[in-house]
């Protein structure tokens, strides 16, 4: 009359009894209510990791683009520091190129000066040197010494 299947209701009827009756459903949603938990907690952390890795990200990159600008100043004043010490450098060079020509310029007035007043005298030798023949040969005595001696004072006086 009953067979293997109705027999087979009834037990799992009477399993499903006892299981509830000890409370395993009790058991078996707290269970799943932790591991509910659990994955919920971990994905609150996870959430919480999460968002600090983007705010640590945010850091770097902010203190990325500090570094870079602060390259970039350094790099500009290093190139104004440059181009300060070129243009010292360039006047430093004129101003001595200047000293130098006026240097040169000077030597070249003074030895002209010291050629003109060589000249000069040498002229003056050679007037005196003429004036002593000219006067030896014409006038004879102690006039003529006297002569010569105040003529050759008056050449020089006058040249000189």
């Amino acid at each position: 009359m009953f067979d293997a299947t109705i027999w087979a209701a009834i037990a799992l009827v009477i399993f499903l009894g006892i299981v509830f009756k000890a409370g395993v459903h009790k058991t078996i949603g707290a269970s799943l209510d932790n591991r509910s938990d659990k994955i919920k907690d971990e994905l609150d952390e996870a959430r919480k990791l999460r968002e600090e890795a983007q705010e640590l990200l945010a850091e770097y990159q902010r203190k990325r683009k500090e570094a870079e600008l602060e390259a970039e100043e350094i790099l500009d004043a290093a190139k104004r520091e440059a181009e300060l010490i070129a243009e010292d450098a360039n006047q430093k060079t004129r101003e001595h190129v200047v000293r130098r020509t006026a240097m040169a310029e000077q030597k070249i007035a003074s030895a002209e000066a010291q050629a003109i007043s060589d000249v000069r005298s040498a002229a003056v030798d050679l007037a005196i040197a003429a004036a002593e023949k000219i006067i030896a040969g014409k006038v004879k005595g102690a006039t003529a010494d006297k002569l010569v001696k105040s003529s050759i004072a008056e050449v020089k006086g006058r040249l000189n």
